[in-house]
């Protein structure tokens, strides 16, 4: 009696863990043949918009809420003090332009007619002086002048001859013009002036702040009249794209989804108008559903975070709105084993 009931029981054990397996297989048939259904939260890109430049804020032409086109003028600087400088950039950028171009053209030629006249004057001082010195020579022998007058006559000529032969340098180096190396000196300055003028013209620039995309002015972090440090937030910009829907998925269901897979995004405001989107980035860890997401007994899971990317998204999405995403995997072939028990 005892046997038969034992064997009632494992008989027993044995129909139910069929029936728990079924049932299992029957949950997985349904998880890869059912649409993938995940929740999640409408995340904008925001960007927050500053100078490159410090300054006294001058003006802000942007309320919060304001739309601004790619390109818009939002804010301005004070740009005097910036002008002041291109001013004295250019000047300076002038200046050595005009060096290089008066090393560059050499002498004019007055200044080398000059240099021959120099020349010509004194080579006549020079003969002048030496025939001075060979009469005063012949007259210091006969004791006709004291030593010293000779002594004179031959120092003066010394000087003359010295003198001479600098006015032949001076007009050598006339004809040949500057140096080379003085040349490239001052076309390095030149080209140093150029960076400068150039440096202080994108300062200038600066000093306005324009809109990098198309979006949604969020936030006047600062008022005019403030000073600003350069790399300061002005303004905080909400972009009109890429808009991005963060979404979880659970590990079993990890290997259904894959980048670029067609998705639509759910509005509670409007749930029979999803939005287009695809699978842009699938996370490679797995952390734990956030809190905001999904509800107590879920939220201790492991899950992997996806990026959906909205493609036609307008104003009715905003920043931290819970959606409902329906990803749709591609159909898969059943075995033989599977189509029996179905």
């Amino acid at each position: 009696m005892k046997g038969k009931r034992k064997l009632l029981v494992a008989m027993l054990v044995m129909v139910l863990l069929a029936a728990v397996l079924g049932w299992r297989g029957c949950r997985h048939r349904e998880r890869v043949k059912g649409d993938l259904v995940l929740y999640g939260n409408v995340d904008i890109r925001k960007v927050d918009l500053g100078f490159r430049v410090g300054g006294r804020l001058a003006e802000i032409r942007v309320e919060e809420g304001d739309r601004a086109t790619s390109g818009r003028l939002l804010a301005r600087l004070d740009d005097g003090p910036y002008r002041d400088e291109l001013n004295l950039a250019r000047a300076r950028h002038d200046q050595a332009v005009a060096i290089l171009a008066k090393l560059e053209a050499g002498s004019r030629p007055q200044e080398i007619a000059q240099a021959r006249a120099l020349v010509a004057e004194r080579l006549a001082t020079v003969g002048t002086l030496e025939l001075e010195f060979r009469r005063s020579r012949n007259l210091v022998e006969d004791g006709a002048i004291s030593r010293q007058a000779f002594d004179d006559v031959t120092a003066r000529l010394a000087e003359a001859r010295a003198r001479l032969a600098t006015a032949r340098q001076a007009l050598k180096l006339a004809v040949e013009g500057f140096r080379t190396e003085d040349i490239a000196a001052a076309r390095a300055e030149v080209r140093a002036a150029a960076a400068r003028l150039a440096q202080a013209e994108t300062r200038l620039t600066d000093t306005e702040l324009l809109a990098p995309d198309t979006g949604v002015v969020l936030t006047r972090v600062l008022e005019p009249g403030a000073i600003v440090p350069a790399g300061a937030a002005v303004l905080s910009l909400t972009l009109d794209d890429p808009v991005w829907v963060r979404v979880y998925v659970d590990e079993p269901d990890l290997g259904r989804v894959y980048p670029g897979m067609p998705a639509q995004v759910f509005t509670d405001s409007a749930p029979r108008q999803p939005y287009r989107g695809q699978v842009g980035f699938i996370s490679p860890e797995a952390e734990f559903t956030p809190k905001t997401v999904q509800t107590e007994e879920l939220r201790t899971r492991l899950v992997y975070q996806l990026r959906v990317v909205v493609a036609n998204p307008d104003r009715g999405l905003r920043q931290g709105m819970p959606v409902t995403v329906r990803l749709q995997p591609p159909k898969v072939q059943t075995s033989a084993e599977e189509r029996g028990h179905e």
